[in-house]
């Protein structure tokens, strides 16, 4: 009989524990309700800031709808499943807000890209320029050299032409001896005297040159 009523009483204790801690817990899902539907509701409200709203239109419409079945099962006293729903909520935002970052992200990369590929094409302008004033610069002085060494061989030439040359040519005329040659011609004159001869010898002397 004792027995019965030591049990009886263990009973009751554990019943009044179980009534006394039940509101309580019950109480504690509630605020756990309301903590995860207003944690989904500032995701939603993020993504949605960051224009996710026309770019994932789909998926911010389908984390507002969990939203909204949250808080009316919170509002019906369905705690267990207005947190589950919240929580899904929020996984759906948090989803929204990475896809947002990551387009972002990759929209500043592209800028990035487009800015450097747009300076090396300016420094691609720039080197090309300077290889072409080099070049016109080299083309120029050497233009200049030619024109020098055109006018110094003018120079030259000139000066060749203005000079005068006088060659003078000295001839001398010797006199040759004069060699004369005698001819002596022997003429004999007869006579009819008897008694007398005469001998003329007569001498011719001829003058040749001996050029």
């Amino acid at each position: 009989m004792l027995k019965n009523t030591a049990f009886s009483s263990l009973l009751a204790a554990s019943a009044l524990a179980l009534a006394i801690s039940g509101p309580a817990h019950a109480e504690g899902k509630g605020d756990r309700a309301q903590k995860e539907i207003a944690a989904a509701r500032a995701k939603v409200d993020t993504v949605k800031s960051m224009g996710a709203a026309s770019e994932l239109p789909i998926g911010v419409a389908r984390a507002e709808e969990t939203l909204k079945t949250a808080q009316e099962e919170a509002s019906s006293g369905h705690k267990e499943s207005a947190i589950k729903d919240a929580i899904h909520a929020q996984a759906m935002a948090d989803a929204a807000i990475g896809e947002m970052q990551k387009r972002k992200d990759a929209a500043v990369a592209a800028q990035q890209q487009a800015a450097a590929e747009q300076t090396a094409a300016a420094q691609d302008q720039a080197a090309d320029a300077n290889a072409r004033a080099a070049a016109a610069e080299q083309s120029a002085a050497q233009s200049a050299q030619a024109a020098d060494a055109a006018r110094q061989q003018a120079a030259i030439a000139a000066s060749k032409q203005a000079q005068v040359e006088t060659t003078v040519t000295t001839q001398q005329t010797g006199t040759r001896p004069v060699r004369h040659k005698v001819i002596r011609k022997v003429v004999t004159h007869r006579s009819t005297a008897p008694a007398t001869t005469s001998n003329t010898t007569t001498t011719t002397t001829t003058s040749a040159s001996l050029n």
